[in-house]
């Protein structure tokens, strides 16, 4: 009888020996007795005799079944999952649950249930196309990135590479942010690639993410397209991975284990010796970093194909100004829809206001189990918290003084949407934010119908910024630039440019008259200046002098450890056992607190953050490693562990 050697998806370091009446191959899942619980394990090995730090073989259990009768995946996909487990300090079950779909059973085959829009490939490549195409082709292997302002063609030569992989029968894999706001790109690529193409996405149940996985797996589909976790798509013969918009944050798992899609990305390229391509027209400050230092190889597309122009960039100081929409912003909005353009609002701030508070008191109303503020819907006259999802009816009188002056303040898309249609009741004004996208199809029928000149008027956060293609799109206005750069993080500066420059770029991509329109009270600050003055170059230097001298990204590797808990004496008692632990660096690394989160209490836990900075990764890694394992965990305590985090709040 054959032992078995099992993972679990468990916060449990180390494998499992099971015993097993059949001979089940690795990569097979099983179910197991561990504890009183019975669990779907994965077989990770086997051995034939009894492995001798068991002693006692009566304490061997036996596996209940097997769940699969073809192995879900091999050597080599073990070895990533231990790789990535390892990089991340999780557990090899944790790093397998991500990796893997968890379908039981193979499910009915997949439609997407809505009329895809022909493809077009483009017959004749300009110049910087071609050479950038020729570039890839006669380097394999290398690592690219195509950086090239919005509108410049850099699908057309990330499609022309997949293409010519895929007639060489190396597998593609094509990574996008999100697939919800990707729709014309896997149109495109379904009616070009057509039966080669396996588009993975959370939309699919349990069942057809299973189907898709064996599809690939067993070389029904070369191409697979999906957001972060296509990465691990089991492609035969990998020979190119695509990341498109490779600034995004989304690319970052926000759950154990914390991985970044780019580093598995360039893991898979270097063991399988394919080709890495990235693309953006607002590259990572890390990514402009390696490109300067040549560990990526630069290639640049600097024209517009279409024949569009890049639009005229104006700022508006609303300090200046007494409403929300300034006046300038308004006669341009006038004068576009006079012209029977298109116009685009943008503010990533869903509801209608997020500041409820006594103007006689002082008293805001805030989150029961989150440190921050509700944010009024009017539309369903509610408050509600973005961060747990808690929600009460707005008071009407003050908890604290018993006023009855309550007040909304601050704005978000719900309030603008109600201005515009105050000003342009005949106008067709469309919102598009996750209260107005709930049900399925809503933001693929809205941003088609925006391309296809139905609506007049597009009001909507962070989904209208990528990937929107209008011909009669004309203005573009960034409501509120202030919004990401007042955050506590070091990122915010970049994240602020980045967007600009995203939502900027929707416009003149067809038409050369094109007009965007920044509004904000910080008119000189530097991300603002130099996005409106399309001096990318320089904003990248000056961020990347700042970040050296701050010994931030990419001079330096960080470590988030965030510790949380009902009881916030419990975390803090935590975090600093772990500050001791971790407090002998010998100028290898240093710590950046332990202090209270940004957002020190979510969902009803308290939160505490240590920040490890070093230049000496592997002794910082290794110190990490044998810190957290020597420090005994509180009860009721749960420690996250982030490595290169995106974000600090």
């Amino acid at each position: 009888m054959p032992h078995l050697k099992l993972a679990f998806n468990l916060p449990i370091q180390g494998v499992f020996t099971y015993w097993s009446d059949l001979d089940i191959p690795l990569g097979c899942r099983v179910l197991a007795e561990i504890g009183r619980r019975r669990l779907t394990g994965w077989v990770v090995g086997s051995l034939i005799d009894r492995p001798p730090e068991i002693k006692d073989i009566k304490k061997i259990k036996t596996i209940i079944r097997a769940v699969d009768s073809d192995p879900l995946f091999d050597e080599k996909f073990l070895s990533l999952a231990q790789w990535m487990a390892d990089l991340t300090l999780c557990s090899l079950g944790e790093a397998l649950a991500c990796m893997l779909p968890g379908g039981r059973r193979e499910g009915k085959g997949i439609t997407d249930g809505e009329e895809t829009e022909a493809a077009k490939s483009v017959e004749k490549l300009t110049t910087e196309q071609g050479e950038a195409l020729d570039a890839i082709k006669g380097s394999p292997q290398d690592w690219f990135y195509l950086y090239g302002i919005t509108g410049s063609g850099k699908t057309e030569v990330f499609l022309r590479s997949a293409e010519d992989s895929l007639s060489r029968g190396e597998g593609v894999i094509y990574l996008v942010p999100e697939i919800a706001l990707s729709h014309q790109l896997v149109d495109r690529l379904s009616e070009r690639f057509r039966d080669n193409i396996a588009v993975l996405h959370s939309g699919l149940t349990p069942s057809q993410r299973l189907t898709q996985w064996r599809r690939i797996q067993k070389g029904g589909a070369l191409f697979a397209l999906g957001a972060r976790s296509a990465v691990f798509a089991p492609v035969r013969n990998l020979g190119l991975v695509i990341i498109d918009e490779e600034h995004e944050g989304s690319y970052k798992s926000s759950s154990t284990p914390r991985y970044h899609a780019r580093q598995l990305a360039m893991r898979r390229c270097l063991t399988s010796k394919a080709t890495l391509i990235m693309g953006s027209a607002t590259p990572s400050v890390e990514a402009w970093f390696l490109m300067n230092s040549g560990r990526l190889r630069r290639l640049e597309l600097i024209d517009r194909p279409a024949g569009g122009a890049q639009p005229r960039v104006r700022i508006v100081d609303m300090r200046r100004e007494k409403g929300v929409l300034s006046q300038e912003m308004l006669k341009s909005l006038s004068a576009a829809l006079n012209q029977k353009r298109q116009v685009l609002l943008f503010l990533n701030r869903r509801g209608f206001s997020y500041h409820y508070f006594c103007p006689d008191c002082g008293e805001d109303i805030l989150c029961r189990h989150c440190s921050v503020p509700l944010t009024y819907h009017k539309s369903r006259h509610t408050m509600l918290c973005h961060y747990c999802g808690h929600r009460r009816l707005p008071p009407e009188s003050c908890p604290n003084c018993q006023s009855l002056q309550m007040r909304a303040a601050g704005f978000g898309t719900e309030k603008i949407e109600e201005e515009i249609r105050r000003l342009y009741p005949e106008k067709r004004i469309v919102r598009l934010d996750a209260d107005t996208t709930r049900r399925k199809g809503v933001l693929a029928s809205t941003l088609k119908d925006f391309r296809n000149g139905k609506i007049d008027i597009l009001l909507g956060t962070q989904m209208v910024a990528k990937g929107l293609n209008a011909p009669g799109l004309q203005l573009a206005v960034i409501l509120a630039a202030d919004t990401t750069m007042n955050l506590p993080d070091f990122r915010s500066t970049e994240r602020t440019f980045a967007l600009i420059v995203q939502v900027a770029g929707r416009v003149g991509r067809f038409r050369p008259d094109g007009e965007v329109i920044i509004q904000t009270y910080r008119p000189d600050a530097v991300p603002v200046e130099f996005a409106a003055n399309n001096r990318i170059a320089e904003f990248y230097e000056y961020e990347i002098s700042q970040r050296q001298m701050l010994g931030f990204p990419p001079h330096s590797r960080l470590f988030r450890l965030v510790v949380r808990g009902k009881a916030e004496e419990r975390v803090q008692n935590y975090i600093k056992a772990l500050t001791k632990a971790l407090s002998q660096g010998k100028n290898r690394w240093e710590l950046l607190g332990p202090a209270e989160c940004p957002i020190g209490l979510m969902a009803g836990e308290f939160r505490q953050h240590l920040i490890l900075r070093t230049n000496h990764f592997d002794h910082a890694h290794s110190a990490l490693k044998t810190a957290i394992g020597e420090t005994k965990v509180t009860s009721g305590v749960r420690l996250e562990i982030d490595l290169d985090p995106v974000g600090l709040l």
